[in-house]
């Protein structure tokens, strides 16, 4: 469907040398997108980048730790033109509230919160000066959590950090409407990435996530990606400052 397509357009998303990034970088190329791919490590970012251009794609490569405001913001910066940002990078460090240090707790405060803001910013700022927002509009879309919606022992920190994107994302939604940029989150369960399998690593492990989805499996990051492709989309030209759960059901219950 063409209200799906997203040709002309081009998008920035961070995190996108592997997992749900790469997946969705690679989706938006395929709806016709040119790729801005950001990310810390190099060899991923090209590996992305080959199987995007091997498929007919368009895809660039930004090497850049996104803790680094100034380089972030250089970075962002830089580009000609942004139409779409998804704000992807992020990461976690299970384990129980007594025990969080003060390392971790900075470590993921400056990733998935900070990190988010200043990439969000910078490329609002791009696109009020390139984007064709009349016409078409610009978006943002920041990589939450189910875990944005409910508690779960031994995330504290990682439910606090996805509770703020949510926050961030509805105010940004309602203060950039009238500037046709819309804002949504999308929300994932337990996802088929290296990040999860990292959690997830045991048959144990696997057997208890998944006993609390009840469509009985994690998530494939195609069905990530599908979400981020719909949010970037003008078939949703109309939703803004929204939460799209993939999660399988879980806050559901």
């Amino acid at each position: 469907m063409s209200s799906f397509r997203l040709d002309g357009r081009v998008a920035l998303v961070t995190g996108a040398g592997q997992g749900l990034g790469a997946s969705i970088s690679m989706a938006y190329a395929k709806a016709g997108a040119s790729v801005v791919l950001l990310g810390r490590t190099e060899s991923y970012l090209q590996e992305t980048a080959d199987s995007i251009r091997q498929d007919g794609g368009e895809a660039s490569v930004i090497v850049c730790d996104v803790t680094d405001d100034y380089r972030l913001r250089s970075a962002i910066g830089g580009l000609s033109r942004l139409d779409i940002l998804v704000n992807n990078a992020g990461t976690n460090f299970p384990e129980p509230f007594l025990d969080v240090s003060d390392d971790h707790l900075d470590t993921m405060l400056d990733l998935n919160v900070r990190a988010c803001f200043v990439a969000a910013q910078s490329a609002v700022q791009v696109m009020l000066r390139s984007a064709d927002l009349d016409e078409k509009g610009a978006c943002v879309v920041n990589m939450s959590s189910q875990m944005g919606h409910v508690g779960s022992p031994n995330r504290t920190v990682y439910c606090m950090t996805k509770h703020a994107i949510e926050g961030l994302t509805k105010a940004m939604a309602v203060e950039l409407a009238d500037k046709n940029i819309r804002v949504n989150s999308i929300g994932p369960t337990f996802s088929e990435t290296p990040m999860v399998k990292r959690i997830v690593d045991t048959p144990e492990k696997k057997e208890f996530v998944t006993s609390r989805i009840p469509m009985g499996r994690l998530a494939k990051l195609e069905d990530v990606a599908a979400a981020a492709v719909y949010l970037a989309s003008p078939a949703a030209s109309m939703v803004t400052g929204t939460h799209l759960l993939v999660d399988g059901g879980w806050t559901a219950q």
